[in-house]
């Protein structure tokens, strides 16, 4: 009987080595970085680039741009696990890779605990499960730590500007939404449902926010136009201090802790 046991588990053990994923293609500059994070560089055979990479990826073969998939350079590295961020590609290449029968783990946190959680689900399939929990339970402290040093019993009412012509925010549901308010605020179009709506400047004046983010100080000093406008009137049209903060990886929380340093220095 324990013969046959052992038997077992030699063919448990044998099939478990044959599923291990060794060629993997990350098809989001977030998920690539993730990958880095976890210390499994080796097994990323392709990449969809978007913005600068980081070191560890340089010689990492492209497979295309952000929302350009190149689909036959992509099969030509016949990966055996796909990272997929679903805006990363249109919805035609979405449902090409669905007819692939490529195993594809799917990725879209809508909020930082969210984000850490499927840190350690992308260990588990990297066959990275101890250095997953060890990331995982680095980043849920940290996240513990900065919403207990920022919290506001009044949050603050913030306007995070994507775009400025024509004029886009972020919606409840995206994940820099909840990263306000890890920092004491609320997003004033947290209400909407889309993750990047476009909005009007008479209903940004409604709101009438008490900080304004954007991208760049020009942006910023359209704003003052409205003097009327809380956030005018008190001086925080704010930069946005860090990248990072576009891009749902383990760096994100340090991002989201820079985010929390500018909004506070405002109101002091």
């Amino acid at each position: 009987m324990r013969a046959w046991l052992a038997v077992l588990l030699l063919l448990a053990s044998v099939q478990a080595m044959a599923m291990a994923v060794e060629r993997v293609v990350s098809l989001a500059p977030s998920l690539s970085e993730i990958v880095v994070e976890l210390g499994a560089v080796d097994l990323l055979v392709g990449v969809l680039d978007g913005g600068e990479r980081p070191v560890p990826l340089a010689n990492v073969a492209s497979v295309g741009r952000y929302g350009q998939l190149d689909m036959e350079q992509l099969l030509s590295l016949k990966p055996d696990l796909i990272l997929l961020w679903p805006g990363s590609i249109g919805p035609a290449q979405r449902e090409q890779l669905k007819r692939l029968n490529i195993p594809t783990y799917v990725a879209e946190p809508h909020s930082l605990e969210q984000l850490t959680s499927q840190v350690e689900a992308i260990a588990l399939q990297l066959d990275r499960p101890e250095r997953g929990r060890q990331l995982a339970m680095q980043l849920r402290q940290r996240l513990t730590e900065l919403r207990q040093r920022y919290h506001r019993a009044e949050p603050l009412r913030v306007f995070y500007q994507v775009w400025n012509q024509p004029l886009y925010t972020v919606g409840g549901g995206q994940i820099i939404s909840d990263a306000l308010t890890v920092c004491g605020a609320r997003n004033v179009f947290d209400d909407l449902k889309l993750p990047a709506p476009q909005v009007s400047v008479e209903s940004v004046l409604q709101r009438n926010p008490e900080v304004i983010l954007a991208g760049d100080q020009t942006q910023l000093d359209t704003w003052k136009a409205w003097p009327q406008v809380a956030a005018v009137a008190q001086g925080r049209l704010l930069v946005v201090p860090d990248k990072g903060l576009e891009r749902p990886s383990g760096q994100m929380l340090e991002a989201v802790a820079r985010l929390c340093q500018v909004v506070a220095a405002s109101t002091h």
